[in-house]
């Protein structure tokens, strides 16, 4: 009895080990944040999409295909010479994703590395494409303009093959030695050239008072003769008169001095020839 028992308990324990792998092999799950792409062996790449979740598959007739379809990083670096022939040192930061209504079309055509097969290649060839229209010193003065000429253009391109770009930046941008040293050789000549601008100014302001001073000195020479001759001998005797009020009052705080003539007038008592 119990040996009856027992056989229809394994029976049932290999028919539901039976059933249990049949239905195991024909499902699949699709984790969040990716698709599926189903392979037919008989009609090829299917064309629907699986979203995710739990999906019913024909065991060995359709093999599921996973797709990662979050934004993934990805650094492109490339040395590329400029349009005056200075090599350039470029490191750019993409941002990219499969189009997940395409995700046959990529599988077909490019496989599960698709960004692999296809961002450093379109890459280096945006790169050198959009540097060689710039000199090296509008790479640095110009850069927000070239990072957007080469987003625009890498976008385009990546949208021939189906992947979608969320952002691209330029991140590290550096130059040969030889482009170091001309520009620090450059610094030093325009401050050299500003150096001699400001000289030059110093010395022609310096000309332009010069200038000045003489057309006055001109002048008051001039008011004096005509002075002079209209006054008389009126113009010396007030300027003798001044000239002598300086010197008494020069010599009254001398220390060797004691006193001062009577008269206090010094020049005034020059007899006129």
């Amino acid at each position: 009895m119990s040996v009856n028992i027992l056989n229809k308990v394994a029976k049932y324990a290999v028919a539901l080990g039976i059933a249990g792998a049949a239905l195991q092999s024909s499902v699949f799950v699709v984790p969040g944040g990716h698709r599926a792409v189903v392979f037919n062996r008989f009609t090829g790449v299917e064309e629907h999409v699986r979203g995710e979740g739990m999906h019913l598959k024909v065991p060995w007739v359709q093999r599921p295909v996973l797709f990662d379809i979050r934004t993934r990083p990805r650094s492109i670096n490339s040395v590329t010479g400029t349009k005056d022939l200075q090599m350039v040192n470029l490191v750019l930061r993409v941002l990219s994703k499969p189009n997940r209504d395409l995700l046959p079309r990529i599988y077909s055509r490019l496989g599960q590395d698709w960004d692999e097969r296809v961002l450093p290649s379109i890459g280096n060839e945006v790169l050198k494409a959009v540097v060689a229209q710039y000199n090296a010193e509008q790479l640095l003065t110009q850069r927000e303009m070239v990072s957007r000429q080469i987003r625009e253009t890498l976008t385009e391109r990546a949208r021939q093959f189906d992947i979608e770009l969320d952002d691209v930046s330029m991140t590290h941008l550096t130059f040969g030695k030889e482009f170091a040293t001309a520009i620090e050789q450059k610094q030093v000549a325009q401050q050299d050239a500003e150096r001699s601008k400001y000289v030059v100014m110093v010395a022609e302001q310096e000309k332009q008072a010069a200038v000045t001073r003489a057309e006055g000195e001109s002048e008051a020479a001039a008011l004096i003769s005509t002075a002079l001759a209209t006054a008389g001998d009126g113009l010396v005797q007030l300027r003798r008169i001044e000239a002598a009020k300086e010197i008494a009052q020069t010599l009254s705080h001398a220390k060797n001095v004691a006193y001062l003539p009577k008269g206090g007038n010094i020049l005034l008592n020059v007899p006129n020839n």
